[in-house]
């Protein structure tokens, strides 16, 4: 009877270890390749981000969208919600412009991409317009 009971509590402890190991398998993994095209977009997304945030985080540029009435905190925040080509855009007008240039051409475009984007629903930055959503 000792013996049965003992060969009873080891068979037990075997299969909660055997139910414990099974239980703790997961599912294996997936990988893919990625493309050079994907790894050439985000490192320019990320690129033209940058350089807009540069721009943006320049004093004269701050007081300028801060007189428009524009939180230059949550500008940068809605720098990161454009889409790669409003980036890319941007980016390349920044690059276009001459130094010491057309600053309030570029606070400007800022200025009506922020006002679009209220407009359209993404954000709420301006009291003065109703979203479309």
């Amino acid at each position: 009877m000792k013996n049965l009971r003992q060969a009873t509590v080891y068979s037990l402890i075997y299969g909660l270890i055997l139910v414990m190991n099974l239980s703790m398998i997961s599912v294996p993994a997936h990988a893919a390749l990625i493309g050079t095209d994907a790894v050439a977009a985000a490192q320019s997304r990320q690129a033209s981000e940058q350089k807009i945030l540069a721009a943006l985080s320049r004093d004269d540029v701050a007081r300028q969208m801060t007189a428009m009435g524009v939180d230059p905190a949550e500008a940068g925040q809605r720098v990161a919600a454009l889409s790669d080509q409003e980036l890319a855009s941007l980016s390349d007008r920044i690059d276009r412009l001459p130094a010491g240039g057309d600053f309030f051409g570029t606070v400007g475009l800022i200025f009506i991409i922020l006002l679009i984007t209220d407009i359209l629903g993404f954000t709420k930055v301006f009291p003065f317009t109703r979203s479309q959503r």
